[in-house]
């Protein structure tokens, strides 16, 4: 008996570890179908976008009209819009979630060809043989798509788990279901509080886009990102209560926009073309969007007081 469970033993250590999933990686493509069911490329359909995350608006995206590539003997088309679950942010939860694109074109009546598709990122890479001395490794596993035949709106939906994401305390709190004039007027402080962290000599902004884990602010410093974008005469005005609009999902998450969906923040963009080169330009745009999106996220803690999710 004891030989017998010495062989299992044995058995169980020399077998590989499972891999374990890191991230989820989503694709959407709208495409016009080719005429050779071989064409090496396709045309995308121009239109709008927009990505859910557990029912929170996460990105708008306006699609213009490009050829974009065929890949590898699949068929797989280059996606025109990716979501990383990775860069989904901190409204990802450990365990279950839910993903949701909405396209909407530009044309209406044109008929087009939907594409949405989803592949596991794991940590270790599997390696296949096809017999004939070749062999490939990929560390992609769990994929799969949905094609539709589509005219007009199209809309995919999704649950997917994610235990690599970072269990968060505000998640489990309570969910929102009234916002009140005093909630609105404390919003409106809270932002306007934000708001006057863009002024010289913008330590307070920049200590407050170290928390973004993509960003390097040190460089952009360096840079005076920040700087340049005040140079030019960009300032940020924050709502008023007035001007403030909460949607509410019956989650802990209160999403903030202006009213009718406005941007809470509306920069005028021609004038970051007035920055000098298009590495500042960039840089600055990235640095006021980041600290001042056209929405913002926030909670109520324990204690009644509002937070802005960062």
């Amino acid at each position: 008996m004891r030989t017998l469970l010495l062989v299992v033993c044995l058995l169980f250590a020399t077998l590989p570890a499972s891999a374990a999933v890191i991230n989820v990686e989503f694709n959407f493509t709208p495409y016009l179908a080719p005429a050779d069911p071989n064409a090496k490329q396709v045309d995308t359909i121009p239109g709008k976008a927009v990505v859910f995350l557990n029912n929170q608006v996460l990105a708008e995206q306006e699609l213009e009209k490009r050829d974009l590539p065929v890949l590898f003997e699949e068929r797989e088309i280059s996606p025109a819009v990716w979501i990383p679950a990775s860069s989904m942010g901190p409204g990802l939860r450990k365990g279950m979630n839910s993903i949701r694109v909405e396209f909407t074109p530009a044309n209406p009546t044109q008929p087009y060809l939907a594409r949405f598709s989803w592949s596991e990122v794991t940590d270790k890479e599997t390696r296949t043989d096809d017999g004939a001395g070749r062999s490939t490794a990929t560390n992609y596993g769990g994929t799969g798509k949905e094609e539709r035949p589509v005219k007009g709106k199209v809309v995919f939906e999704r649950a997917f788990t994610a235990d690599f994401a970072v269990d968060r305390a505000w998640h489990h709190y309570p969910p929102i279901t009234v916002v009140s004039p005093a909630d609105k007027s404390s919003l409106a402080a809270l932002l306007k509080e934000r708001a006057t962290l863009f002024k010289p000599n913008f330590a307070a902004a920049y200590k407050l886009l170290e928390k973004q884990p993509n960003l390097t602010v040190a460089a952009m410093q360096k840079a005076k990102c920040l700087e340049n974008a005040y140079k030019v005469g960009i300032r940020v005005k924050a709502p008023t209560a007035e001007q403030l609009e909460a949607v509410i999902s019956n989650s802990p998450e209160l999403v903030l926009q202006g009213k009718g969906g406005s941007p809470l923040h509306p920069f005028n963009r021609a004038a970051f073309e007035k920055i000098k080169g298009d590495e500042n330009q960039m840089c600055a745009a990235m640095a006021l969007f980041t600290l001042y999106p056209p929405r913002l996220t926030v909670v109520r803690n324990p204690a009644g007081k509002w937070e802005i999710v960062e």
